[in-house]
């Protein structure tokens, strides 16, 4: 209930949140150009593309209605709803009474769906996480499997709300049957106290490969595999890079890493998924031009649906280098999450973030 307070109340007073939040007159005139230009481009894109969506995803994709705080995006299909859903980190970046970076922390994971194949997406609730043991809990970056008609979550949590990062974080299992109401089944037995940011994969053989980020090991990516979800071992460093959020998948016959350098997101591509070449180019490091995109893109998810794939990020849009927001601001705290699909050329990924997106999630069984 409080949540749908939250939610009435922050949409009857959109307008005028978003008219502060701008930053400015120079900030606004800039996202007015950028959202005409915006339009100019969907339009001819929309002439060209008969056999894409109807009609090409906004900018932004999704902002959450109680926090404006949306981040760490991951996209699964719910089978009972036959509905597209959306689990994020519900960042609380309007908390006008937080310190330090507690705005980060006491969160919960936020649900939006989409009817249409992951063009437009509207908010849920948050998820029903029965793992809550200790005061002021936060809830960060979950990645979601299904696996024999059970949904599995793997979500990083962080024992209380804290004003600083020197806190241990874990890596908790969760299952459910409908996506909303989950239970704890474990915490992973990884090789510290301070890990986040899983991404699961099934493997060729049909085990299971979870990735990490390890914030003891110069927050380099580890690894761990389990024949069912159930057992981990621990193998150690997988990449030995420094990046956050790293997300692992198969397009064009080979596998594919992508991880959040802070500057843009790095490409890694494999044969085995052992052995990881680094791509040059990174990703969404360059800004956009158009609404709440100027800045670089994080923590992303990729969806692979037909022989298509789809970036899902986010940006801190007051966070811009030409139009930066003051520190500490609800400007540059809010968040958003962004699409853009993913090209392939001469052995890369890349991808152009002005570029109109149509995006076609495939209904699944």
């Amino acid at each position: 209930m409080m949540d749908f307070l939250k939610s009435t109340c922050h949409l009857a007073t959109g307008g005028l949140l978003a008219a502060l939040l701008l930053g400015g007159d120079a900030q606004a005139l800039a996202q007015k150009a950028a959202g005409k230009a915006h339009v100019a481009k969907v339009a001819a894109a929309t002439k060209s593309q008969p056999n894409a969506a109807a009609r090409p995803a906004p900018k932004p994709l999704f902002r959450d209605p109680v926090y404006d705080g949306a981040a760490d995006p991951v996209i699964i299909w719910n089978k009972q709803a036959k509905k597209w859903w959306m689990f994020y980190t519900n960042r609380r970046a309007t908390d006008t009474t937080a310190t330090g970076v507690t705005w980060v922390h006491g969160t919960r994971i936020g649900i939006a769906e989409s009817g249409d194949g992951g063009t437009t997406w509207t908010y849920r609730d948050t998820a029903n996480i029965g793992y809550r043991p200790n005061p002021g809990y936060t809830h960060w970056a979950p990645d979601v499997v299904e696996d024999q008609g059970q949904y599995h979550m793997f979500l990083t949590y962080v024992p209380g709300t804290f004003t600083d990062w020197n806190h241990p974080r874990v890596i908790v299992h969760l299952t459910s049957s409908d996506l909303l109401n989950w239970r704890y089944v474990q915490t992973l037995p990884l090789v510290t106290d301070k890990v986040i940011d899983a991404s699961v994969f099934r493997l060729p053989d049909g085990t299971w490969r979870l990735w990490y980020n390890n914030e003891r090991d110069h927050k380099s990516i580890y690894y761990a595999d389990s024949p069912d979800l159930q057992f981990w071992t621990d193998h150690g460093q997988a990449l030995n890079e420094r990046g956050e959020g790293p997300k692992v998948f198969r397009w064009h016959e080979q596998y594919w890493m992508i991880i959040d350098k802070w500057q843009g997101l790095a490409v890694y591509h494999s044969a085995d998924l052992l052995h990881w070449q680094a791509q040059p180019e990174r990703l969404l490091e360059a800004p956009g031009q158009a609404l709440d995109d100027q800045a670089i893109g994080g923590h992303p998810d990729v969806v692979v649906s037909g022989n298509r794939a789809y970036l899902f990020y986010f940006t801190h849009p007051g966070r811009s280098k030409a139009h930066p927001a003051p520190n500490n601001s609800i400007a540059a705290k809010r968040s958003v999450i962004q699409v853009v699909e993913l090209e392939f050329k001469d052995g890369k990924l890349t991808c152009d973030r002005d570029k109109p997106t149509f995006v076609r999630l495939l209904n699944q069984r």
